[in-house]
């Protein structure tokens, strides 16, 4: 579709746009080393590749700036991986080597060092809630009519809950709950806990409790849902820092989607597995219409864990941040395999 020497400017003007976020005019692209045309033959091929809609023109500026098409094209054909330096190795793979008892501690540091490293938003989700079985459920009283619930995943993650036990309970009928519950429940993935709470659960307690609906009711409210627990962000105000984001409205809407957990995982969830970039209204949320979406999925025997995800301009360095989900999504897959063996 294009010519060498055509995918030759679009690739330098694209490669110097993101270092610059200034338009690019066909005199610095002369001056460039690895360049061999004169201005006058670059003016041309950046007109033909503005025609074929590759390049922008603003207003203000004789220069041009890559379009989406552009963006698109330089992903898929040009964009050269970058070799992630030592330094940044190191400092991705620094938790590798601290002692973590719980999956979310490895997620959070992960997103922290995304951000750090890129300058962008890191978006990382957790393992699907399939993923994360239930280990053991237990009952502490801490009065004559409280106690906590407490929940611990196969992951390492342990959620509690005070709840109200009434007066006419005593706290042996709860414990006999809480037995046939560790009996019927323990490997169940968490997101079916409280439907098989009224079958499993309920018919077994059915046979030795009066108060069976009640009890059914009580161990409902004490299981909290894993899912709100699944979205780490970091660095969400890092687009204050790009030069695209000066208009305030635009961040505003970007970091109103960040606090929507819901929204972010319905879009991660339309996302096919390994490296996918979204580049401008390629994404489908409109408040990122003018970002681009690149995520890895992350896996473990078979099985699809999590997707780390960094949001940032169009103008982003692709190189680099495939580079680095590349490595960090491989390595994470590694350290959390030893949860899904």
């Amino acid at each position: 579709m294009l010519t060498d020497r055509q995918r030759m400017i679009l690739n330098v003007i694209i490669d110097d746009y993101i270092r610059s976020a200034e338009p690019i005019g066909s005199r610095s692209i002369s001056k460039r080393s690895d360049v061999s045309f004169s201005p006058a033959t670059i003016r041309n091929e950046m007109a033909d590749l503005e025609e074929l809609g590759f390049l922008e023109q603003p207003h203000t500026s004789a220069g041009r700036i890559p379009s989406i098409k552009g963006y698109r094209y330089y992903v898929d054909h040009l964009v050269r991986l970058s070799q992630v330096n030592e330094q940044d190795r190191q400092m991705l793979r620094s938790f590798f080597t601290e002692k973590v008892s719980q999956m979310e501690q490895i997620i959070q540091h992960a997103a922290m060092i995304l951000s750090n490293l890129t300058n962008y938003t890191s978006i990382v989700l957790g393992p699907e809630t399939m993923a994360n079985s239930l280990k053991h459920f237990q009952l502490i009283p801490i009065s004559d009519d409280t106690a906590v619930a407490i929940i611990v995943t196969n992951t390492g993650h342990v959620e509690n809950r005070t709840i109200s036990i009434p007066e006419d309970m005593s706290m042996e009928e709860m414990q006999q709950a809480v037995n046939i519950l560790n009996s019927k429940l323990i490997g169940v993935p968490i997101s079916r806990l409280k439907s098989k709470l009224y079958t499993e659960v309920g018919q077994e307690l059915g046979r030795y409790a009066d108060q069976c609906e009640r009890l059914l009711g009580i161990l409902d409210e004490a299981i909290v849902d894993d899912d709100e627990h699944r979205v780490f962000l970091s660095g969400t105000t890092n687009m204050l820092t790009q030069p695209e984001f000066k208009d305030v409205d635009k961040v505003k809407t970007v970091l109103d989607l960040l606090d929507e957990t819901p929204t972010i995982k319905q879009m991660f969830s339309t996302l096919p597995s390994g490296i996918q970039v979204r580049i401008g209204t390629e994404n489908t949320h409109e408040a990122i219409n003018n970002c681009s979406l690149i995520t890895a999925t992350y896996s473990a025997q078979g099985k699809q864990l999590g997707t780390i995800g960094i949001l940032g301009p169009t103008r982003m360095d692709y190189g680099k941040v495939i580079s680095l989900l590349d490595l960090l999504s491989k390595d994470m897959a590694k350290l959390l395999a030893r949860w899904y063996k």
